[in-house]
């Protein structure tokens, strides 16, 4: 076993968005997402096969549905379950604060 924090060894620069896997099973993938101004790809939404259970530890960021016309913000200590085939984007994270997640797919 080996301890570690999920804060740790975050870049200073993040010219791309930051996905680092932290477990990865049959059933489960554990994900800590780092993003600095970062959006979803403008090429569409998400359409994941998984469930996906998603908390924001530092930071702020705005996700945007589909088939909802409100946009739910996140703040520090929020999360939210987005189940299988909900198309979603990141639509916003801030610019000028690295906003660090956990994301936890499951089926």
């Amino acid at each position: 076993m080996k301890k570690t924090n999920i804060f740790k060894a975050i870049q200073k620069d993040l010219k791309e968005e930051l996905f680092e896997q932290l477990l990865c099973t049959n059933d489960l993938k554990i994900q800590k997402i780092v993003s600095k101004g970062h959006t979803s790809p403008k090429s569409g939404w998400y359409n994941q096969n998984e469930n996906e259970w998603v908390m924001v530890l530092k930071g702020e960021a705005v996700l945007s549905f589909k088939n909802n016309k409100k946009d739910i913000t996140l703040k520090k200590g929020d999360f939210i379950n987005i189940p299988a085939k909900v198309k979603h984007k990141v639509s916003w994270t801030k610019p000028n604060k690295k906003t660090v997640w956990l994301a936890i797919y499951y089926k």
